[in-house]
């Protein structure tokens, strides 16, 4: 972590807060329903499957592949006018619940739909960790 990060950082909330206090520890956590274990993100009260409320925050792989991603070459938000041309993906994990994010050390003409990647963690400031992916071989 070096220097202020000025970029908008995630709204932690109680619905959230296991997800963050996670990603902190570099862990990736998703709930997984306790009725019929399917994993969701983002988090919900109850499952989309069985609607049942129980649920736990589980470890999951942080594996997975990517599905759609974009490459942003204007200035939407000052605060991302260094990093112009930069990417945003949408990862899809082994475990099933997509999770948008950036791809790391690739450069943005060498992404491809389908190519598997692994989470990483990227220590914004004390409080917040984002995750981000990078490829597998």
């Amino acid at each position: 972590m070096t220097g202020e990060y000025r970029k908008p950082l995630p709204r932690v909330t109680s619905d959230n807060r296991p997800f963050w206090e996670a990603t902190k520890r570099h862990e990736l956590r998703l709930q997984r329903c306790g009725a019929c274990g399917r994993f969701r993100y983002p988090p919900a009260p109850v499952c989309p499957d069985c609607l049942s409320e129980d649920a736990e925050w589980t470890p999951v792989s942080g594996r997975g592949t990517v599905t759609t991603f974009i490459v942003m070459h204007k200035v939407y938000f000052q605060s991302f006018a260094g990093d112009v041309p930069y990417n945003v993906v949408q990862v899809e994990l082994e475990e099933g619940p997509r999770l948008t994010a950036n791809l790391v050390d690739v450069p943005n003409e060498g992404m491809t739909v389908g190519m598997p990647v692994e989470v990483v963690f990227d220590d914004v400031t004390p409080e917040i960790t984002l995750p981000r992916f990078r490829r597998t071989s």
